[in-house]
Parts: structure tokens; sequence; C-alpha cells
């Protein structure tokens, strides 16, 4: 029976191998009998795609990938890539935004995750768009800024939280440092969150941080629940019932969802959605149950999409 294998960014320094951060990862999956591919990801952020994955050996199993994100413009020009050396990637590049980006996710957990906004575009948006999209927030109050992908959580007051949507002048200057300090990384537009309390522990660092659990979905069925990277001490056992079904109407077959609770009645909320293959592993996780199911899993179908959830 044909197994799907895995493509692993190459270390700069030795291109034959699987990048360092991935090589536990690349050991573990030979250790369950599975093979692995290696891709230039810097060729690929340059935009070549035909050189980045040369050592990709033509013809053979499907490919998940587990690596660096990729904007989903090089991400798709590696999927060309591989066809034309006859391979597939079992994420399309359509699941691959639609899970990347929150646009692509937010419709499908709209009532598990604080309530957001977005502006297209790559640059800093004009007042008016600014006012719009606080005011879909539904009033004053405190939200985060991020572009579809990431924000600057570490520069916290300076790029990332907005005290009071009402200060237009407060909201300006934030999301002006952030696309600032994003600069050419900035993926997708600007999104507004509305800022929510979770239940929160001090780390081994001395931080204060929300009590996050990283749940990894293959094919709609958690296949690994374990902490978040930020917090990888911290082991919430999240109640998954109703994050299930909404996995599921998403029809992306590997993704992941960061969880946490609420601070007022305790209710899990999903902080983020991410593409499975460029999700980090936290520190200290044993990756085997994830990379079995994956070696292990069907090489075609995906779970039914809900009408209306449909790639960007």
């Amino acid at each position: 029976m044909t197994r799907a294998a895995l493509l692993f960014p190459s270390d700069p320094l030795a291109p034959h191998r699987p990048d360092p951060h991935y090589a536990a990862e690349a050991r573990h999956a030979r250790e369950l009998g599975g093979t692995h591919a290696v891709v230039d990801h810097d060729a690929l952020l340059a935009g070549h795609a035909r050189e980045a994955v040369r050592r990709v050996p033509a013809g053979g199993e499907p490919l998940w990938y587990r690596g660096w994100m990729l904007p989903p413009t090089a991400y798709a020009a590696m999927e060309a890539a591989l066809a034309d050396r006859g391979r597939t990637l079992l994420t399309t590049p359509a699941a691959y935004r639609r899970a990347h980006e929150l646009p692509g996710w937010y419709a499908a957990f709209a009532h598990v995750t604080p309530r957001s906004s977005w502006i297209p575009g790559g640059g800093m948006p004009g007042d008016p768009e600014l006012k719009r999209a606080a005011e879909e927030l539904g009033g004053p109050g405190p939200a985060i800024v991020k572009d579809y992908v990431k924000s600057r959580k570490h520069e916290w007051a300076e790029a990332c939280y907005v005290p009071d949507l009402a200060d237009g002048e407060g909201l300006r200057r934030v999301v002006g440092r952030f696309v600032a300090l994003q600069g050419d990384d900035l993926a997708g537009g600007v999104v507004l969150r509305r800022f929510e309390r979770y239940v929160r522990r001090r780390g081994s660092d001395g931080a204060d941080r929300a009590e996050e659990a990283r749940v990894w979905w293959l094919d709609g069925a958690p296949v690994l629940v374990g902490p978040h990277p930020d917090t990888p001490e911290v082991r919430p056992a999240p109640d998954l019932t109703a994050i299930r079904p909404l996995v599921r109407a998403l029809g992306c077959r590997f993704v992941t969802t960061d969880l946490a609770r609420l601070a007022d009645d305790g209710a899990w909320q999903v902080v983020e959605v991410g593409d499975g293959q460029v999700s980090d592993l936290p520190r200290g996780t044993d990756p085997a149950a994830l990379l079995s199911a994956l070696l292990s899993a069907p090489l075609a179908g995906a779970p039914a999409t809900t009408p209306g959830h449909r790639a960007r």
C-alpha cells in the first residue's frame, strides 16, 4: 500500500539534509518506516520554485509539507513545481490559504472565536477603513491588531494592543506601528480582533500568559493535543465537543487550533487556526503520534466543506 511521505525544508549549510529544526521529526519519520524529501525554503521565497524542489525525487508518494510558513503564492508555486516532478501535495493551495489566513477560516469558527474584522491591502489603511473595521467589532472596548497570519504580541503595547477602539488616534498609532514593523512581511492585510480575557498562568520564564492548548486535526479528528509552543510547560485538557464539527466544516485535511478558556465562564475559545503543515510543535512534544497519523493517512479525500465555507 502506498503511504504518504514528508517534505521538510533543507538545512542551508547541508542542503541534502532537513533543517536542524525539523531533524527530530525526520528521524522519527524514518523510525516509523516513512520517507522524506527536502525543499529549499529560501529559493521558494525568492520565487525559484523549480530550483527549490530539485532535490525531491521524481515520482513517488504524495507529500505532506512540514516546514516554515510560506506565503500562499509561494505554496502554490511549490505545488506546481512538485506536480511537474510527478509529486502531489496532500494539502491543496486553496486549502492551505483557507486554514493559514484568518479571512479563510473565520466564518467556520465565528461563534467560538473573538469577533474580527479586516482590511485587505499591503500598507497602512486610511482613517475611513480603520473606522469601519472598528465599528464592525460592535462598539468601544479593547482590541488587538494583527495581519492575516501573525501578530506582534511581543511588542504588546506598541504594535498589538488597542486599549479602546473609540480612541481613533490610539488605534491609528498602534496599527501604524504594526504595519511599519511588519514591513514586507505584512500578510494579506490588517486585522482587528476583540480582546478577550483568558485564564492565565505565570510560566517558567516569569511571563504571565494565557493557558493555551494546541490541537492537531487530521481529516476532522484530533490526533495530538498538547501545549502551545509559547507555554510548553502548560498542558491544559480542552473540551473539543463544540470545536470538532467546526473543524470538519472548514473542509481542510490537516489543521491546528489554538484554544484558551475565557476567564469569566471557562468556555473554550479558538484563539487561532493554522495549516498543520506550518504549525510548530512545542518544545519537548513527542511527534510520534502526529507523524504516524500523517504517514498512514488516506491519500485522497477530505472532510466535506459546508456551503459558504469556500476557499478565498
